[in-house]
């Protein structure tokens, strides 16, 4: 029988699963995924951990009474949820970190999402979460906004590694390559052994086809509609052909010879949103070398099942992505806008997130709380 995430795997492609609960922390899940399924690593978002601890309240029910009983804040009480969970799911990945020198075996947990647009703050909770956690093979998440970039410098400073999020454009990404490389310069400053901080940048790729097609549909020409589909992958191809740039330069280069490891790129958002996709499309047409792909459940099993996996669909693309991108600006989608939008959105559903699952807890330590007198 075909493995195909075992193709994936010997491709150079890290599969990581953009899940957690403790349902699958306490049943053996994510282990029995380590072993059968090339899982290499995990991806948390506020999203994720409002569905899991709403969702799942038995699993957590002995440590909410425990806080409500301690009389613990409801901030601090979803930090100890999340850094819970993370912490023992670092423990199951720390054999596929140590087997991969720190390169897999990774864990993220992100920041408070209201503080995406308040960078001190944003410094001040990578480092209460590097803390707190305490593994080596954490990735703290940090937004990759205007205001996140010299957070992501800062703490990689410190000497913390980082999940970069929120990545829509480019450009963009541009800019998070080169609060890398000053990151990893200050950590050298600061005495920070660089060969132990790695990190990733997470590039979206599904939210960009969403917005980008409606923008197309709203257009409605046939030149318009032709382009369907296309642009989310060509902007990650886009993305891979501007890392292998700037890692092909002298100040990479520099870094690289104090020991630095590569900020790989890592495709998120790989579900599919829109159903006359092909559901594996995320992953098939993004598999290269040495980059990660964080998968949904979903579309780890749609790849298992049925996925046309055909080799290094990324190398050598970007001259054909360059042609995609701009034959949608030439029908009229304003690219700025869209990435824009995508990147105000994405911060918004995360906050959503993150204060409905604060609403659920608050009410749930209430239920918890023993009695006055």
């Amino acid at each position: 029988m075909t493995d195909r995430l075992a193709e994936l795997s010997d491709i150079g492609v890290s599969i990581w699963l953009d899940d957690l609960d403790r349902g699958r922390l306490t049943s053996g899940g994510l282990a029995d995924l380590i072993a059968n399924s090339h899982v290499v690593g995990v991806t948390t978002n506020p999203a994720i951990f409002d569905h899991s601890i709403t969702s799942g309240a038995a699993a957590y029910a002995e440590q909410v009474t425990d806080l409500a009983v301690r009389g613990v804040d409801v901030v601090e009480a979803v930090r100890a949820l999340t850094a819970f969970d993370v912490r023992w799911a670092c423990d199951v990945m720390r054999p596929v970190y140590d087997r991969t020198n720190g390169a897999d075996g990774r864990v993220s947990i992100e920041v408070d999402p209201r503080l995406a647009r308040a960078t001190d703050a944003t410094i001040a909770e990578a480092k209460a979460l590097w803390w707190q956690v305490d593994r080596p093979n954490l990735l703290v998440k940090i937004p990759a906004t205007l205001e996140g970039l010299p957070a992501i410098t800062a703490a990689l400073g410190a000497g913390i590694s980082v999940n970069v999020t929120l990545i829509f454009s480019v450009e963009r990404y541009g800019a998070v390559m080169d609060a890398y490389m000053s990151g990893l310069e200050l950590a050298a400053a600061n005495g920070h052994d660089l060969a132990g901080i790695h990190s990733v940048a997470s590039f979206f790729v599904s939210r960009v086809d969403s917005n980008v097609d409606a923008a197309l549909n709203a257009i409605g020409t046939p030149a318009a509609t032709a382009l369907l589909g296309q642009a989310g992958i060509a902007n990650a191809r886009l993305a891979w052909a501007a890392f292998e740039e700037v890692t092909a330069g002298e100040r990479w280069q520099n870094l690289a010879a104090q020991g630095a490891n590569p900020q790989r790129p890592l495709w998120a958002s790989t579900g599919v949103k829109n159903p006359d996709y092909a559901d594996d499309r995320y992953v098939v047409d993004l598999a290269a070398p040495n980059c990660v792909n964080t998968m949904p459940e979903k579309t780890l099993d749609a790849v298992r099942d049925h996925g046309n996996v055909h080799g290094d669909t990324v190398s050598g693309t970007g001259p054909a992505a360059q042609a995609v991108f701009d034959a949608v600006t030439a029908v009229g989608v304003d690219l700025d806008a869209v990435f824009a939008e995508l990147e105000s959105d994405g911060v918004t559903k995360f906050i959503d997130a993150w204060e409905n699952l604060l609403d659920n807890l608050r009410q749930a330590l209430a239920a918890a709380a023993p009695s006055a007198g």
